[in-house]
Formats: structure tokens, C-alpha cells, sequence
């Protein structure tokens, strides 16, 4: 990760402001598998305690961990209802299972795959988008090079660091994120925890 830092200190004299105020890079991986993509389609549209609390009460229903395809199409519709789920989230879940179950999803395959090639072979699955791909990218499958052009906290952060008027459409983040690259997935880590990070305050001159 040292060569990645340097390079986008070096390449990018923004983003190295919020490198520096940030500090280290500590990203939380998950497992490219099933479970974490069923994770995904239960957080959508949720706060992070609420989805966190409805994944819980799925896996204890379906007691397995991690989950499986199958102990997920064990449980009824109506007992996956009542655990929080959502009538189309619940759907969608349950499609993915049967996806995953005959192999038309395969997630050991999505290893192999170029990125535009892992967003084709699982946006098929009803729910699954191109931005909760790009999260499976860069949280699962540990791919450097992704820029989530769909994702608001990103677009707000560029706005705030680079002074933009409004928040930028692809193609400007496209531009912006030029330099970064094969690094993009580091540089949006620093860009969302700089919405967390305060300036450090200016030394005395005592």
C-alpha cells in the first residue's frame, strides 16, 4: 500500500492533503461470496444500526453463517417479512439464492473477471446494481482500481475538496480521478473518510 500512497501524493496534490489529515489506510475487507452480497441488498436505503439488526436476525432465522443459498430459500417469504425485510428486498434476495443455487451466479468466477466483466455477470441478479457492484469490488474482491461514480458520498466529497460549484456528474469524476489511477479504490477510501476528518489545527508561533 506504500507504492499506492506514493503514487497518488505524488500524482495529486489534493488528495495528499487528505491523505495526511486522514492518516493510515485501514479499509475493512468482507468475503467475495454470497453472504456479502446478500448483506448489500439488505442495507440499501437503511442507516448502518438498522441494516446491521435485520442482517442479524436473517442469519440467526437461517442458521447458518455464513449464509448459503440454500438455508436462505429454506425460510418462507413471510417469515423473512416479519425479520424487516422489505417485500422487494426480500425478492430480490431470494432471486440471488436461486441464481447462486443453479450457478447462474458464481461467485468464485468473478475472481477471474475484469471489473466491467463482475458488474455484467452480477447486475443480471434483480436488486443488484452498478453501485453496490462497484462496493463488492472494492470491499470483496479487494480491487484497487474502481471509482463508484454513482455513489453520493464520493461526489460530495469531491465537491468539498476540489471547490466545484456542484457535485460532479461521471464524466468530471472521471477527470478528477485520472491521476489516481490503477489506485481509485484507495483514493475514494481517503475521499469518504475526509468527510469525517477535521483540519488539523494551525500550530502557535510561540
Amino acid at each position: 500500500m506504500k507504492k499506492a500512497l506514493t503514487h497518488l501524493k505524488k500524482s495529486d496534490p489534493v488528495l495528499a492533503g487528505i491523505i495526511e489529515r486522514a492518516g493510515a489506510y485501514k479499509i475493512h475487507y468482507r468475503e467475495p461470496g454470497f453472504e456479502t452480497l446478500v448483506r448489500s441488498i439488505t442495507s440499501q436505503q437503511l442507516n448502518g444500526t438498522a441494516a446491521a439488526t435485520i442482517f442479524a436476525r436473517l442469519q440467526a432465522a437461517a442458521k447458518a453463517e455464513p449464509l448459503t443459498p440454500e438455508s436462505i430459500l429454506r425460510l418462507r417469504p413471510a417469515r423473512m417479512r416479519a425479520l424487516g425485510l422489505s417485500g422487494q428486498k426480500m425478492k430480490y434476495i431470494r432471486e440471488l439464492a436461486r441464481m447462486t443455487r443453479d450457478g447462474e451466479v458464481n461467485f468464485e468466477h468473478c475472481n477471474s473477471l475484469e471489473n466491467d466483466a463482475v458488474i455484467e455477470h452480477l447486475t443480471r441478479v434483480k436488486g443488484v446494481g452498478v453501485w453496490t457492484v462497484h462496493m463488492f469490488l472494492m470491499f470483496a474482491l479487494r480491487r484497487h482500481d474502481v471509482l463508484p461514480t454513482g455513489d453520493f458520498g464520493i461526489r460530495m466529497a469531491m465537491k468539498k475538496a476540489y471547490g466545484l460549484e456542484d457535485l460532479p456528474k461521471p464524466v468530471e469524476m472521471e477527470k478528477i480521478a485520472a491521476p489516481w489511477r490503477p489506485y481509485s479504490s484507495v483514493a475514494c477510501w481517503y475521499l469518504w473518510r475526509s468527510l469525517d476528518v477535521k483540519k488539523k489545527p494551525v500550530a502557535s508561533s510561540q
